[in-house]
């Protein structure tokens, strides 16, 4: 007879597409925002608030792990769980090593093509074409990086921490996020954070700090932020939640205009700066989070635009999200040297950001189809072992989901 944490495994995860619809937005803005001085870039989150793609990123990781592994690992199948978020973790691994020596190789050529070493410079990669024999061992370590590829780095290191992450909750939800707090504001306190390469710096996005946010939006998908749902969505939360928006798009406004610039009250300048990005200050959290309350209150995963046409390529581009993000930083460095070297007019740009995007979303239109192709293999067994194992079978399902 099967308990009723066992009965879970066999539910289906039905996908949110809400998750995938933002996340392809996110895929979006990082290209759009990794383009230096790009008109379209307006269109993006930072430019109106502290927050910006890389919250979008964390949070929907940090929501898919409590939503899919809490089930599993509820259900006796850590050792599943830890399998397969170790093989994404290695996944992810092998495609930042991949795209790092891809994106070294197409600074590089770059820059000997045009005669301009500013690439090499600006993209932090002079030192590795010098040195090539030291720096690619401190990358394979993940503590070289040229500049756009931080975020990856950060993500293995919080899916190979997910599967304690998610046995914590599944035990004690509110305890492990006490705990999150806790961390987060001692690596604060005592400035912890992972060594880098040059010596002497550490890695742009700070695990010990972001953790907290994928900590929080896991226990989120645990199903733990349901119980105080009469509260997070109440009208004193969405006001104070709007207010909060508000705010943050006056300083943001400030950031380009001098004039409101001198309107901002100087004891509110010291308080609030700097808005540091490497350990996610707590304006930049806070920020993301009303903008989720408010966003969420709109979108409903029934939210018929989701199964529109018009939304559609959008949702390719979430559902294949690392590749697309990869495909993104080659991308948005093309898109640099293409207006560095022949134009930077308003048309150019318009032209480069939106041949990016199209791209990104042809790619991930061939993506789903090459999914969708069956592999014709047949699946091996041994002697009388059953032909499907509960825990793996429910974990291979759930990756769509995670992807």
């Amino acid at each position: 007879m099967l308990n009723r944490d066992s009965l879970a495994l066999f539910t289906p995860v039905e996908r949110d597409l809400r998750l995938d619809f933002f996340r392809g937005i996110g895929l979006w803005m990082i290209f759009l925002d990794h383009i230096p001085h790009d008109v379209v870039s307006w269109l993006t989150l930072r430019n109106y608030g502290f927050s910006d793609a890389a919250e979008f990123f964390v949070f929907i990781s940090g929501y898919l792990v409590g939503w899919i592994y809490s089930p599993i690992v509820r259900g006796g199948q850590f050792a599943a769980a830890m399998k397969r978020l170790w093989k994404r973790a290695a996944q992810m691994y092998v495609a930042h090593i991949m795209l790092f020596l891809i994106f070294t190789a197409q600074i590089a050529r770059t820059a000997r093509r045009f005669d301009n070493p500013m690439y090499e410079n600006e993209f932090n990669v002079f030192n590795f074409l010098q040195h090539p024999d030291v720096l690619i061992q401190q990358a394979i370590t993940l503590r070289y990086k040229p500049v756009n590829l931080d975020v990856l780095p950060l993500y293995i290191t919080l899916v190979l921490a997910a599967p304690f992450m998610v046995w914590c909750l599944v035990r004690r939800p509110n305890l492990t996020l006490a705990g999150s707090v806790v961390l987060y504001v001692l690596s604060r306190l005592f400035d912890w954070n992972i060594a880098s390469y040059p010596p002497g710096t550490t890695w742009y996005f700070n695990p010990f700090c972001w953790q907290l946010l994928f900590v929080f939006a896991a226990w989120c998908g645990h199903g733990e932020i349901a119980k105080y749902s009469k509260w997070v969505w109440s009208k004193t939360a969405l006001t104070i939640a709007a207010a909060w928006l508000l705010f943050a798009f006056v300083i943001v406004m400030t950031w380009h205009s001098a004039f409101l610039e001198s309107l901002i009250p100087k004891w509110m300048v010291k308080a609030i700066y700097p808005i540091d990005k490497t350990d996610l200050d707590m304006l930049r959290f806070t920020h993301f989070l009303a903008l989720a309350t408010v966003v969420t209150l709109f979108i409903s995963p029934e939210w018929k635009p989701l199964k529109s046409k018009w939304l559609h390529p959008t949702i390719l581009c979430g559902q294949h999200s690392l590749p697309i993000f990869c495909i993104g930083v080659l991308l948005s460095f093309s898109a640099h040297w293409i207006l560095t070297q022949y134009t930077k007019g308003a048309w150019e740009q318009l032209a480069v950001s939106f041949a990016g995007v199209l791209i990104m979303v042809v790619i991930a239109w061939f993506l789903d189809r090459a999914a969708k192709v069956p592999d014709l293999f047949i699946r091996v067994t041994e002697g009388s072992q059953p032909a499907i194992e509960v825990g793996e079978t429910i974990v291979e399902g759930a990756q769509v989901a995670a992807q």
